[in-house]
């Protein structure tokens, strides 16, 4: 995945060098990290880039990874937060207004189909770590830290998000 106007958006970030480089070997596994709570990569990009203005704004050493996976979370959940309260208001005033509907992904490679509705079907929190370990390569101590919880936890919800992929995937 790319960010949009991912140069533009760090000049007027920040002129360090080792800031644009951080940005652009992070933003792909944080995008990731991101999308699983909103329905746009649009919204996943303007968290990404809103959790780096944080933290250089803040002068967070860009190396403490967890803290920045705790940002972008933390934007995250404010902006579903900010969103279902608008959702709400919206309901309430049109009652009579169709749901919206997911939108639906055409993932031409079969395998990578199944895998990628296998991880969906993971509870969310054993979802969030997975993706955490294995696509952003982040220690359970990092885990553990950016989710706010014990690094046994961390290792516990892996541990079974790859036993209920392994029976998704290999049913016996």
């Amino acid at each position: 995945m790319i960010i949009k106007d991912r140069e533009e958006v760090m000049d007027n970030v920040a002129t360090h060098e080792s800031w644009k480089t951080s940005f652009s070997e992070l933003a792909p596994g944080l995008l990731l990290f991101a999308r699983q709570w909103v329905r746009s990569g649009a919204d996943a990009e303007d968290i990404v880039q809103e959790a780096f203005v944080k933290f250089w704004r803040r002068n967070h050493n860009i190396d403490n990874r967890a803290l920045l996976y705790a940002t972008v979370r933390s934007i995250a959940l404010d902006l579903i937060r900010r969103d279902s309260r608008r959702a709400r208001r919206e309901a309430e005033a049109y009652s009579d207004v169709e749901q919206a509907v997911e939108p639906q992904f055409d993932i031409a490679n079969e395998s990578q189909r199944l895998v990628g509705g296998a991880v969906d079907r993971l509870p969310h929190e054993q979802r969030e770590v997975l993706v955490m370990k294995i696509w952003n390569d982040l220690t359970f101590a990092e885990i553990a830290e950016a989710l706010g919880i014990s690094q046994n936890t961390a290792a516990s919800r892996y541990r079974y998000a790859l036993a209920a992929l392994k029976k998704d995937l290999c049913p016996q």
